[in-house]
């Protein structure tokens, strides 16, 4: 998929004012989950703006529970009307457990594309070794794979495997729970371009080609810093730094 480069994560966002002012400031992009219980606050965000729906791109995700066969068509149903939404643009497998089975579970997903109520599936924190396998059961391309991805951490088995397949990595939690601030390579970076650290760090996420990033935040003033991150280009002394630490913090494993 054509994804912009930073979209509006909202695990946690509770205030549909939030979701109404992302759009407000350039989001288009806005990423939930049935597991984060705020897709209604979502829908309500995008039905409150005056930003054409056409123009944003809605994703949701499909928890562990909601994968069996028999249950992913009411799951994605119960999403959207969640979601007060007829369709949504990308659907995900959250997480490859539970009721999860490439066999069964991603030709529902395939349905649910052939049916007009996904326009494109996605795949989130799948290894390598399980998106060769999706590929073999699903019959759409993969649109886009949701991982963690921060300076505290990044797959580059899961980048390659991205650029090999043609979609692009979407990566969550990009300020690795707000720890960048305290990490001495992004400060650096940060003071060089009279930026904050959290803006140097989804600035090297997303500077990283064929990645976008999915930053959250609630202020108006946060929200517009992230999303000029995508204009600030890092020189390759910034990436370098920045590429040096020590990145095997992962902070939502398996």
């Amino acid at each position: 998929m054509d994804l912009p480069p930073i979209g509006l994560g909202t695990m946690g966002i509770e205030d549909p004012d939030v979701v109404e002012t992302a759009l407000d400031v350039g989001y288009r992009h806005l990423d939930t989950a049935r597991i984060y219980g705020n897709e209604r606050v979502v829908g309500e965000g995008l039905a409150a703006s005056d930003v054409p729906r056409d123009e944003v791109l809605v994703a949701t995700k499909l928890w562990i529970d909601d994968l069996a066969p028999g249950r992913v068509r009411a799951a994605a149903e119960e999403s959207l009307d969640r979601l007060g939404l007829d369709r949504v643009d990308l659907c995900y497998v959250h997480r490859p457990r539970g009721e999860y089975d490439p066999a069964e579970t991603l030709p529902a997903l395939d349905d649910l594309v052939s049916d007009g109520l996904v326009d494109a599936v996605g795949l989130s924190n799948f290894t390598v070794d399980q998106l060769a396998t999706a590929r073999e059961h699903l019959d759409a391309p993969i649109a886009a794979h949701q991982v963690e991805r921060h300076p505290l951490f990044a797959e580059n088995d899961l980048l390659a495997d991205a650029r090999e397949n043609g979609y692009p990595l979407v990566a969550y939690s990009p300020l690795a729970g707000g720890r960048v601030r305290e990490l001495l390579e992004v400060q650096a970076v940060a003071e060089k371009h009279d930026v904050t650290p959290e803006t140097a760090a989804i600035a090297w996420v997303v500077g990283t080609d064929g990645v976008v990033a999915i930053p959250k935040a609630s202020s108006r003033a946060h929200l517009e810093a992230n999303l000029a991150a995508a204009n600030l280009d890092l020189d390759a002394e910034d990436r370098d730094r920045i590429a040096s630490i020590d990145r095997e913090e992962e902070l939502f494993p398996e």
